[in-house]
């Protein structure tokens, strides 16, 4: 464990993007927000780079969580990506409202902090380089939920706001959050120089990360089609992680996908509630590319993607097709591994398949809380129906719940499996609490009128999701009715 160091601005920063020629990326300071207050800290990111949360309400920690001034020893920059988006090719994008400070040794290992909201960049297009509170705080709670879940994801420090007027449909204020990240090069960074037949730039970014994340592959016999195979069967992986705990990205642009596999750029994201496999969680998203049943599939786009802008390193179609193979087995293979735990399963019989995809077929029909199902089913007892009436509350049909219970225990009968350790490794997989979009925007709603207590309330909750917390069960209720009417959208 580091030594609280106090302040943000005794870190210690590596800068090893910054290593890279300056065609990558811009050197420029943020021009932050005025007259700063802390929204939310999360103390386990906040230990993880040696700093002491108490600290960082103080006037000189704010204005570098704000974005007024970077560290002695940071490089500040805004890097050039590009990516297709919904689909098509977008041409440049890049860092609009995101400046990278640089890296500092953690006991995870170098972690990159960067942050977002703190002003104009060469990339920000027709944007302001803002970033408002509303979104500012979904992503911040989202990136350490997910963390808490064990899903690859960039992490969040802080979120900062400010009273400065940001216009977007409406005005609001403003905010900037710190992220952290092993790495925030995207598929869109390979993009950007394949699409510029910039072929000595693509290769010294591939040379970089390799040297940095997957110095193993640098003996493969091919190192760039090895590269393309492990983030490809990083991706299938994470996607698997995604459908499972019923999480939804919402944009799913290639300049949205991390080349380590971790989950990149919250945006109009949500978690399944009443299970619809076509459920689309972005309001941007008029065509439902992004829906949760397409996830798996633009996952494995996306990856085809990073592959054509690879072809010129790796050699030929053919090595780059065979990189791309893993996709379909790393996704199945993690998707049956979740499924089985999920349901307290141990054995692989081969008419699983089938029985899973009659529960989804169930939930489908009768539109039962994905989150709530999975967890109640933990209670369930293997010759005891008495007990199943925490489930069957979930469904109107509690016919149809019945008829899938009787196929649920036949199953566990023909493996013999004993109640209670079944049940203890149930609840250690499904969680209680995840980040539900009413959960988010109550927190928000206080926050907006400078009660920040909720945000970090909230955070406290989903730090231990698979955990009872009885005085929070309020936090694992269905959603009330207004929720039904809450939006999210690209608009941040």
């Amino acid at each position: 464990m580091l030594t609280p160091t106090h302040t943000p601005d005794a870190l210690r920063f590596n800068n090893r993007f910054a290593s890279l020629p300056e065609h990558f990326y811009t050197r420029l300071n943020g021009s932050g927000l005025p007259d700063p207050y802390l929204v939310g800290v999360s103390p386990s990111a906040a230990q993880l780079l040696g700093l002491d949360p108490a600290q960082l309400t103080a006037p000189e920690s704010l204005a570098v969580l704000a974005g007024q001034r970077a560290p002695a020893a940071a490089a500040p920059l805004a890097a050039v990506y590009s990516g297709h988006q919904f689909g098509v090719w977008a041409g440049q994008l890049g860092d609009g409202r995101a400046i990278l400070l640089g890296d500092v040794e953690t006991p995870e290992g170098p972690m990159e902090l960067q942050w977002k909201g703190a002003g104009l960049t060469p990339y920000s297009r027709m944007g302001d380089g803002r970033a408002v509170l509303r979104s500012s705080i979904r992503e911040f709670l989202c990136s350490e939920a997910m963390h808490a879940l064990g899903i690859p994801t960039t992490r969040a420090l802080s979120v900062v706001g400010s009273d400065l007027g940001v216009v977007r449909e409406s005005i609001e204020t403003a905010a900037v959050v710190i992220r952290m990240a092993p790495s925030f090069v995207r598929f869109g960074s390979f993009e950007h120089w394949y699409y510029g037949k910039h072929n000595a730039a693509l290769r010294q970014l591939a040379d970089h990360v390799i040297a940095h994340f997957y110095p193993e592959l640098a003996e493969a016999d091919n190192p760039y089609q090895a590269l393309l195979a492990e983030v490809t069967r990083r991706t299938g992986k994470l996607i698997a992680q995604w459908q499972a705990v019923g999480f939804m990205h919402g944009v799913m642009n290639t300049d949205n996908m991390s080349i380590l596999g971790q989950t990149l750029d919250y945006g109009p994201f949500g978690y399944m509630e009443a299970f619809d496999a076509h459920h689309i969680c972005n309001h941007s998203d008029n065509s439902g590319r992004y829906s949760y049943a397409n996830q798996p599939r633009i996952g494995e786009w996306n990856c085809f993607a990073l592959g054509q802008a690879l072809v010129p390193l790796i050699g030929s179609v053919d090595a780059t097709h065979a990189a791309l193979e893993a996709y379909g087995p790393a996704y199945s293979t993690a998707m049956d591994e979740l499924l089985h735990a999920k349901l307290g399963l141990k054995a692989t019989l081969d008419q699983d398949e089938d029985f899973f995809n009659a529960m989804y077929a169930m939930l489908q029909a009768t539109r039962v809380d994905y989150t709530l199902f999975f967890r109640r089913l933990a209670a369930i007892r293997r010759d005891d129906p008495a007990q199943d009436g925490p489930v069957r509350d979930l469904f109107i049909d509690r016919a149809a719940c019945d008829a899938w219970l009787v196929q649920y225990r036949a199953r566990l009968r023909q493996e013999d499996s004993a109640d209670a350790p079944r049940q203890a490794a149930m609840r250690a997989v499904n969680p209680k609490y995840v980040l539900r979009n009413y959960l988010a925007q109550v927190a928000i709603e206080k926050a907006q009128n400078k009660d920040f207590s909720e945000v970090q309330r909230l955070l406290s909750v989903l730090a231990k999701p698979y955990d009872e917390q009885e005085e929070h069960a309020a936090y694992a209720a269905l959603p009330p009715d207004w929720a039904s009417g809450l939006e999210v959208s690209c608009s941040s």
